[in-house]
């Protein structure tokens, strides 16, 4: 870097500086604190004049020795602005003592001072040179917009100053912003400056707008009736783009020239607003928050301010980053009124009520409390690599929300940015080196070749800036209303071709323009070689940076599922809405997800990332019609199917699925016999005998949990449910228990009885065993048997000839002298030719007797 005495120009003294601006009072003083301590917090109101003086007033101060001071604005325009204003006070173009650097463009020398930078590119400096080498100064200003960018930059400097660099100059600025909790945290003396230049009459409308629509027709009766009522060019403020067009149609015929000011122009036409037009008659700017803050408008003597702003937020149901519409806060307010008394007194006409307005929150809340925070996690990782700072010790003025940041945690971690403990991977370096957001860089970085990475590329520009398929509203048309086209296909090889030079009736040339600057940005940081032609499949590039907006169709077309949660939603006649599987770029989050961006994603082409992460395994299920086993291969991620295809199934397969469903489905799915019901009976009964405990326990629970021991080499060759209901269960029972046991079981608990009138079964599934039969085969039997060696009571049931219990008792001695009185008198009434005697346990049975005869 040349030094200060080779400069052509002397660098700018207090002397040389505007005099007539508020800040000009307090240079001094700011000066002197510098000189005693690194740091300083400088609040001075709207118009006070401090972007563009006290740069230059630091400019002979003797601590900065060569080096140069670096400016934060939180916007490209605003930057551009600066650099420009204060090139004009030293006689120079831009890019001699004063330059300026956006992500887009930058007008920079060797004789370069200040230098005028967006937030987001200090944040790319900072992590690729911690040191701030040849850098003296660096001023935060805008600071009370909190964006967190300049969260970020400003908690890096902080932590560089106090590890690093005690001699680097701090200097935060803002013009509403509560500086005592700022001074606190930069241990910095705060310096406050004098009131704007010129008077502002506030005056609010009567009432409020009962619908956000209303707002571009109410801003333009506004308007209208401030160009009859006051005179100088008037500055609107609107939420965004939308609104600006709908308020410029509004506006047609109206004795004034109307301009869009917004941060996607042409710098060309942006610059053309902010230089004075003595021969353009009166004008009329239709601006976003852009010109809130930073710069001067030439000739506006009046603001309309609508009293919203886009803001982004966190959705918490999906986890997606969204703009909102928001209403502003009065600190907001107070700046946007401010530029009506920059060049002389003005009116701000504010489109809600007095009461509305003593509603409205004190400060913008900070963007750290709502954004999504993929980018800071993995800046705050690269940070830690660097100089040791966790991400929980850096100096922010809000910590950010934990919830939010464990979230930003597990996206880094699914890119493979973040390692298990949190720590930053090489994979993650080089993605913070690119200065992306992380997906972005991830999808860039999965790229195998130039041409691929060429494509990359030219996403990764379509997707940081506007949709140059943007729908063109009609005049005076209401949003959702008639004459509203509608949304542009979703489809990404269609902006994908316009990148490339293809034509398209609704393409939005200005944001081709941007994205094309952006894409070969992207490509010479990946070291591409000019003139490479971009090829390859966008949709597995999307996968890798969007592996949480997998989506894959449910149902009917345009309804999707998405693999990090949730749903989304596309229009029945797009093009993709039939597809099986997307990978999405970009989501509109509503009352629902609606996918604006996206490609067909084949499942055969799937990004490392994702492959990775995906399962595949062969699933096997039982056809409901014919019980027969089903397989199919699935590649699974997370709840969704990237892809299923029929298999043949292993005859392992086919045995472990046979095996879960006779497990979950014991009873129906085995063919039970009576005899093997019985059988397990038996062994039940006899485990509760004495020492014979050691049985196996054979009920439906014991064989369910232990069905892999036993079932599972009967169904070895099976292939359907019959064959497994057919098996023969009794034997598979009979296999469990030990043929010794089995021998004093048949003995001792046997399934008959064999009695003087013949052999009767034993019914071991009731309380108490059961001998049933009818009464004759029981006669010349005394009393009652008893089982395994006495030690197990019958019972028995005497049947009529018709088979129905007359009588049970397990003291059958007892109930022959008994009960058998008036059991026989009713038999003998109803079967009088059988045999009946008074005596029956000295009778012989029937078949006997005959014999004899």
């Amino acid at each position: 870097m040349e030094s200060d005495r080779d400069l052509q120009n002397p660098v700018p003294t207090l002397a040389d500086l505007p005099s007539d601006l508020p800040v000009a009072a307090i240079l001094p003083a700011l000066r002197a604190s510098l000189a005693e301590r690194p740091g300083a917090v400088l609040v001075a109101p709207p118009g006070a004049g401090k972007t563009t003086t006290v740069p230059l007033a630091l400019m002979d101060a003797p601590w900065r020795g060569d080096g140069r001071i670096l400016m934060l604005e939180p916007r490209r325009l605003a930057a551009r602005a600066a650099a420009q204003r204060m090139s004009s006070l030293l006689g120079e173009e831009v890019g001699g003592l004063v330059g300026y650097r956006t992500r887009l463009d930058a007008a920079i020398s060797a004789r370069t001072r200040i230098e005028v930078v967006t937030e987001g590119l200090m944040v790319r400096r900072l992590l690729a040179d911690p040191t701030l080498d040849g850098v003296s100064c660096v001023i935060l200003d805008e600071i009370h917009e909190r964006s967190l960018d300049a969260d970020t930059a400003l908690s890096f400097c902080l932590d560089v100053q106090r590890s690093l660099r005690p001699d680097l100059r701090l200097v935060a600025m803002s013009a509403t912003m509560d500086g005592a909790a700022l001074s606190a945290l930069m241990d910095a003396p705060l310096i406050e400056s004098a009131g704007r230049m010129f008077p502002v009459e506030i005056r609010h409308a009567p009432r409020d707008l009962t619908r956000l629509r209303d707002l571009p027709e109410a801003m333009a009766r506004a308007i209208r009736a401030a160009l009859a009522e006051h005179a100088g060019d008037i500055l609107a403020f609107l939420p965004g783009v939308g609104e600006i067009r709908r308020t410029q149609a509004a506006l047609a015929g109206a004795p004034a020239t109307i301009l869009p000011l917004y941060g996607e122009m042409p710098p060309g036409e942006q610059d053309r607003v902010l230089r004075p037009q003595p021969d353009a008659g009166r004008r009329v700017i239709l601006a976003t928050s852009i010109a809130e803050t930073s710069l001067t408008v030439p000739g506006v003597r009046v603001v309309v301010d609508g009293g919203y702003r886009r803001s982004p937020r966190l959705d918490p149901g999906t986890g997606l980053p969204r703009l909102d519409t928001v209403r502003i806060s009065r600190a907001a307010a107070a700046q946007r009124a401010g530029r009506a008394g920059r060049e002389g007194p003005g009116v701000a006409l504010r489109l809600w009520s007095e009461a509305t307005g003593r509603g409205m929150a004190p400060h913008d809340r900070p963007e750290i409390l709502d954004a999504e925070l993929t980018g800071l996690r993995l800046d705050s990782a690269a940070w830690q690599a660097a100089m040791g700072t966790t991400p929980e010790e850096l100096p922010l003025p809000d910590a950010p929300p934990n919830g939010a940041f464990e979230a930003a945690r597990g996206v880094l971690a699914a890119l493979g940015a973040l390692d298990e403990d949190g720590r930053i991977t090489p994979e993650g370096e080089r993605m913070a080196a690119l200065g992306a957001h992380p997906r972005l860089a991830a999808m860039m970085l999965a790229a195998t070749t130039e041409a691929e990475a060429a494509l990359a590329a030219d996403i990764a520009a379509l997707l940081e800036e506007r949709d140059p398929l943007r729908p063109r509203a009609a005049p005076n048309a209401r949003p959702g209303g008639a004459g509203v086209p509608p949304i542009p296909p979703a489809d990404i090889a269609l902006r994908l071709d316009l990148i490339a030079g293809g034509d398209h009736a609704d393409a939005d040339r200005a944001a081709l323009a941007r994205i094309r600057q952006a894409a070969g940005q992207y490509r010479r940081r990946l070291g591409l070689r000019g003139g490479i032609t971009a090829a390859g499949d966008a949709a597995s590039l999307l996968a890798a940076a969007f592996p949480d907006r997998i989506a894959q169709r449910r149902g009917e077309p345009g309804s999707f599922r998405l693999s990090g949660g949730g749903g989304a939603r596309l229009g029945r006649a797009d093009r993709l809405a039939d597809a099986g599987l997307l990978a999405v770029a970009t989501l509109h989050v509503r009352t629902a997800a609606e996918i604006r961006m996206a490609a067909r994603l084949d499942p055969d082409n799937l990004p490392p990332s994702i492959r990775r992460r995906a399962t595949e395994q062969v699933e096997t299920t039982l056809d409901p019609a014919t019980g027969s086993v089903l397989a199919r291969r699935r590649l699974r991620l997370g709840a969704l199917v990237l892809r299923d295809r029929t298999v043949a199934a292993s005859p392992d397969d086919v045995a472990a699925l046979l095996l879960r469903q006779v497990t979950d489905r014991l009873d129906t799915s085995l063919g039970w016999t009576p005899a093997a019901r019985q059988f397990q009976a038996r062994v039940a009964l006899a485990r509760a005998l004495p020492g014979h405990a050691e049985l196996p326990n054979l009920s439906d629970a014991a064989l369910a949990a232990e069905a892999g021991d036993w079932l599972a080499p009967w169904l070895t060759g099976l292939t359907r449910l019959s064959e497994v209901a057919a098996l023969d269960v009794l034997a598979m029972l009979r296999g469990r228990v030990e043929y010794g046991a089995l021998t004093w079981l048949d003995k001792a608990l046997p399934t008959h009885l064999d009695l003087p009138g013949g052999r009767v079964p034993v019914d071991y599934t009731q309380p108490v065993p059961t001998a049933s039969a009818r009464a004759q085969t029981f006669y010349g039997l005394r009393e009652t048997p008893r089982l395994a060696d006495g030690l197990v009571k019958l019972q028995i049931a005497l049947l009529s000839p018709a088979g129905r219990p007359q009588a049970i008792t397990a003291d059958l001695a007892g109930f022959w002298t008994g009960g058998w009185a008036a059991m026989r008198r009713d038999m003998r009434g109803r079967y009088p030719r059988h045999d009946w005697p008074e005596d029956p346990a000295q009778a012989s049975p029937p078949a006997r007797r005959a014999g004899r005869s």
